[in-house]
Formats: structure tokens, C-alpha cells, sequence
């Protein structure tokens, strides 16, 4: 035994192992009864007496975790059995059996073996979630996986891992809750040197759509791996889309209750209307003083807001930057007093025209007179993303105009949200060239964005070929937003580019089907190869869902030098 809580300190220095075989809050029973699906209660279930029958038999239970057909080895439902230093000792796989798997890793990095340790060692806590993407047996895309395991010590006094784990794309509340918990016991053991875990993609605190974030209580934001240009800011203020002070509510919360749940209205990327988002906050002690530690997700269901009026989409609004490029190829900046006419059709809410020259230079702003005369050819985003740049890039390509995404906050506000501009390219009487544009914040995702991306990512491939691939997979650049990305493929299948799981580059992918059975990749090959562009739908698991959602996907041929590739993207239409 004593060698065993060597290692286990050796591979987990932070830990602290107390009451291994007792769970930290009620029993069992009442635990499972507090996942919101009813395959969620059944892992909890099945773990919990698995974990309970080691107890009481040992290693004698091993063998009936392996039985085929039984209640612990149903198809993807199944109990595995680690030691604390990562030897897999009971898995379906006989080969894996036997083995050290300690860095094992997801597609991501993310560290599988370790994770699951990790949570089921947790100080004072020796049961938990860890999430992580794998591909489903017999498939080739990972989808999230969410894996419960606990602690349990067998009378022959040594400690095992038992676990079960279901493909499952959406944070239920249970798994907020687990993730708090655990993050306020790493800020009360090891204050401010916690926070580093926060940040960590790799790591246990960052799982599908939801992160840990810090604030202190006057109201500043500490730590904030998805709005890291928040942190040492204070959002006291923040509103919701409703006007709900959120952060006001969420610190009494904390104050008056110790813990508990905050709804409020956010709108997800890539949709004009807020979704209520929750947020699970809970008080822990830092030092002599407290923080607030909280995650937000949106969960199954969320409520979606109404429609506030009508809002411009991504047709009108390029109508409308058209419209403003002809005023002025006719008069130039004699266009400019029209143009900042609150209510007019180029002035209405948030949405006005803004006029740049061909180096950057601000020369005209609806909104705001004070910024013009200052070059922003080097401004960037939260994110990073040179949007300054973009829009320099889009206006001088061979179309002359293009959209560009980017996060930035909405005026009177400082949370960002994403914000989609067109640009174009427009000569004035003078002859100079310059830049007009328009840009509407939380637009709906739309065929215009996908075409404009794709078509400008075709003309890239065709001009530089595989040189053209880092550019497509730069988080900061024009060809990722939101939920989207550009993916290349070769006429024979071969994935060639995917930002969002680059673990499928270099595979064969031709008889991928997608839930309803379709196959994707051969059938747009096809398209694509015959008539040089075209629009297929197919059906994935939207991130944060479990049912099958529609995605249309538009793709491009292009050919560079000798080569063919099938360049494309997509959009989820629910």
C-alpha cells in the first residue's frame, strides 16, 4: 500500500487521498438521481456497484466485469478497471489489458489516463467527471465523452479506479457542479497558483463549452480563459441581453447561499438571439479573503429569447455596403453628411457605414467622428485575430470585397461578441481607392459567410497550393470563426486540412457517413468535381447537442499547378 500512494503522489503531487471509499456529498443513490438523463444516472449506477462489488470482492469481480452480455459489458456501456498508476487492468480490448497507458491522450492532447485518475483522487473527493473527445467504436469522428470513475479500495488493501464513460456532446448541470467544486478546492489549497489550471485546454477545467472563471468580490474578473482581455477588469455592471446585472446576482448568490444557480440571456455564436445560459457560482476561500468561482453553459433545452424586430442579414447588409460603394464612386465624400444620419437607411441603431483608405487610415465613421484620421490597419480582437488586416486583405483581393469576423464589444458594453462586417472596394471620382464597410453584431450564420470564406479560401489554394494550409489553419485568420473552419480534401478522399480535429489529416475519409447515413464526403466530392461548386446537407451532432442537427456544406473544386482539391465549409441551419 505504501508503495502505491508513492506513485500516486509521484504522478499527482497536489493530491490528498482521504475517505476513498465514501462519496463526498449523500450516498450514491442520491447522486445518480441528480443527473438530468436517464443514461447518465445508469453510468453512476453502474460505476457506484461496480466500486461497491471491488469492495467487497476485490480482484475476484474482474472477471465478471469481463463477462460479455452482462450488465457491466453492454456494447458501448462498460466498466474498465486502472490502478493509480495508469495500468489498465479490465477493458474490452484484451490487448490494452495489462498495459501502462498512463499518456494516453485524446485528439486534442488532452491526457485521458491521467484525467480519470485525477478525478477519481481529488482531495476529499474520490469520485468525479472528466470530458474528453474520442471516436465512437467503429467510427472515425471523436465526439465528447463523458467518463465517471471513483475510488475504491479492495479488502486486499489495494486502491483501484473503476469507470464508465457515454458519448454525450452537452454539459448537464451535474457536470457544472462536479467542475466547480473541484476548482474552488484547488483556489482554497492553493490560491492565486491555481488559476494556471484554469487556463489549461489540456486540462480538467476546460471541457466542451464550458470554462472556470474567477472574480473577486468587488466585481474583478480574474480569471477568464474565454474573455481573457476581461481579466483585472471590473464587470460588476455586465448586463445580460435582457438587462439582468449578472454578475451583481451571481456575487449575491455566492454571499447569501454559498453556492447556487444564475440564468441569464447570451447569445451563442453564430445566432442573432440570446439562449439563456447558466451559470453554476460557488464561494471559496483564497487567503484571508474569498472568491467567487463559477461555469456557464447553455443546457439541453435552454429557452431561446424572441426575436427583438427585425434584423438585417447578411444579403441586406451587403446590399446596403453596395449601395453605399455606388453613392460614393459617383460623389465621393460629399456622401459623408448623409451617411451620418441617425435613422437614415445608412445609420440605423448599430449598424452605419464607415469609410477606410487603402492603408488603413480611418477617414470615415458614422458612429463615431473622433476615430477618424487614425490608421487601424493593426488593430486586433480579444481573440487576436488581426481584423484591421482582414479588412485590408478582403478589400484588395480579386473580388474586392468579403466579410470578416471578430470579436468586439457592442457600445456602452465590455464583454465581446462576435461581429460580422462587409467590406468592399470602392474607386472614388478623385481616382484614389478606399474601404467601405458595415458590420452587424450576433448575425445569424448564412450561406453568404460560408461562400465568401470558401470562395476566398479556393482562390488562396489555387495560388500558393499546400502552402496555402497553414493560413487555412490559423485560429487568429479569416478562415476560422465561431463554429466554422475550411477543410480541404483530395478528390480520393484524403483530409488534408481540419482545424477542428487536425487528427483526421492524412486519413481516407471517402466512406464516412453522417447520421442518417449519407455519405458526406464521397457525395460532395462528387458534387464538386462535377459541377465546380455546389450546397449538400448532412446531419452531425451540433456541438452541445445529442440529437442530430442539419448542416449544409458548400464546396469548391480548385485546381493548382497539377493538383485537384476539394475545398469546402459548412453551417448548422437549427
Amino acid at each position: 500500500m505504501k508503495r502505491i500512494l508513492v506513485a500516486m503522489f509521484l504522478i499527482f503531487p497536489f493530491l490528498i487521498i482521504v475517505g476513498q471509499n465514501a462519496l463526498c456529498e449523500g450516498n450514491a443513490a442520491d447522486l445518480a438521481q441528480s443527473y438530468e438523463n436517464e443514461e447518465t444516472r445508469e453510468i453512476v449506477d453502474l460505476v457506484n456497484d461496480a466500486a461497491e462489488l471491488v469492495n467487497a470482492e476485490g480482484e475476484a469481480a474482474f472477471s465478471d466485469f469481463r463477462a460479455s452480455g452482462s450488465r457491466w459489458r453492454q456494447g458501448e456501456m462498460y466498466i474498465f478497471v486502472l490502478d493509480p498508476q495508469g495500468n489498465m487492468l479490465v477493458h474490452p480490448d484484451p490487448a490494452m489489458e495489462g498495459k501502462n497507458v498512463l499518456d494516453v491522450k485524446d485528439v486534442n492532447g488532452k491526457p485521458i489516463i491521467r484525467g480519470l485518475i485525477g478525478a477519481a483522487m481529488f482531495p476529499g473527493k474520490p469520485e468525479g467527471w472528466y470530458h474528453y473527445e474520442w471516436p465512437v467504436p467503429g467510427g472515425i469522428l471523436p465526439r465528447w465523452k463523458s467518463t465517471y470513475v471513483r475510488l475504491v479500495t479492495a479488502p486486499s488493501g489495494k486502491s483501484y479506479i473503476a469507470g464508465s464513460g457515454i458519448y454525450n456532446d452537452r454539459m448537464e448541470r451535474a457536470f457544472v457542479v462536479d467542475m466547480v467544486r473541484d476548482a474552488a478546492a484547488q483556489v482554497e489549497k492553493n490560491g492565486e497558483a491555481a488559476f494556471s489550471l484554469f487556463n489549461d485546454r489540456s486540462g480538467p477545467f476546460i471541457a466542451k463549452d464550458a470554462y472556470i472563471f474567477v472574480i473577486d468580490p468587488s466585481g474583478v474578473d480574474l480569471v477568464n480563459p474565454g474573455f481573457p482581455n476581461l481579466e483585472g477588469r471590473n464587470i460588476l455592471d455586465v448586463e445580460d441581453t435582457n438587462g439582468k446585472k449578472l454578475i451583481r446576482e451571481m456575487l449575491q448568490v455566492v454571499e447569501t447561499s454559498g453556492s447556487g444557480w444564475v440564468d441569464y440571456m447570451w447569445p451563442k455564436p453564430g445566432e442573432s438571439v440570446s439562449t439563456q445560459k447558466s451559470a453554476y457560482v460557488s464561494k471559496a476561500k483564497m487567503g484571508d479573503k474569498w472568491v467567487l468561482i463559477g461555469s456557464g453553459v447553455y443546457l439541453a433545452d435552454a429557452p431561446k429569447a424572441a426575436q427583438a424586430g427585425e434584423k438585417m442579414t447578411a444579403a441586406e447588409l451587403m446590399t446596403l455596403v453596395r449601395e453605399g460603394a455606388a453613392v460614393l464612386e459617383k460623389i465621393g465624400e460629399k456622401a459623408y453628411p448623409e451617411f451620418r444620419q441617425k435613422g437614415s437607411k445608412w445609420f440605423r441603431d448599430n449598424t452605419y457605414l464607415f469609410v477606410w483608405s487603402m492603408d488603413g487610415t480611418r477617414v470615415f465613421h458614422a458612429a463615431d467622428p473622433t476615430l477618424e484620421g487614425r490608421n487601424a490597419s493593426g488593430v486586433k480582437d480579444v481573440l487576436g485575430r488581426p481584423y484591421g488586416k482582414m479588412f485590408l486583405e478582403a478589400a484588395a483581393g480579386p473580388a474586392g470585397e468579403g466579410w470578416v469576423h471578430y470579436m468586439y464589444p457592442e457600445p456602452g458594453d465590455i464583454f465581446p461578441t462576435w461581429k460580422s462586417t462587409f467590406v468592399k472596394r470602392v474607386t472614388f471620382p478623385s481616382g484614389e481607392q478606399y474601404i467601405v464597410g458595415s458590420g452587424i453584431y450576433n448575425m445569424q450564420m448564412d450561406k453568404p459567410f460560408i461562400e465568401d470564406v470558401v470562395n476566398r479560401a479556393a482562390s488562396l489554394v489555387a495560388e500558393q497550393g499546400k502552402e496555402a494550409f497553414s493560413r487555412l489553419r490559423d485560429k487568429t485568420g479569416p478562415f476560422i470563426f465561431m463554429d466554422t473552419y475550411v477543410f480541404v480534401d483530395t478528390p480520393d478522399g484524403t483530409e488534408l486540412v481540419n482545424p477542428a480535429q487536425p487528427s483526421l489529416e492524412g486519413k481516407n475519409l471517402i466512406d464516412l457517413r453522417d447520421l442518417k447515413g449519407n455519405a458526406v464526403l464521397k457525395d460532395e466530392i462528387a458534387a464538386a468535381m462535377k459541377d465546380g461548386s455546389a450546397w449538400l446537407d448532412l446531419y452531425w451532432f451540433k456541438p452541445g447537442q445529442n440529437t442530430p442537427a442539419q448542416k449544409r456544406t458548400f464546396v469548391r473544386k480548385v485546381q493548382s499547378g497539377g493538383e485537384t482539391y476539394i475545398v469546402g465549409s459548412g453551417f448548422y441551419t437549427e
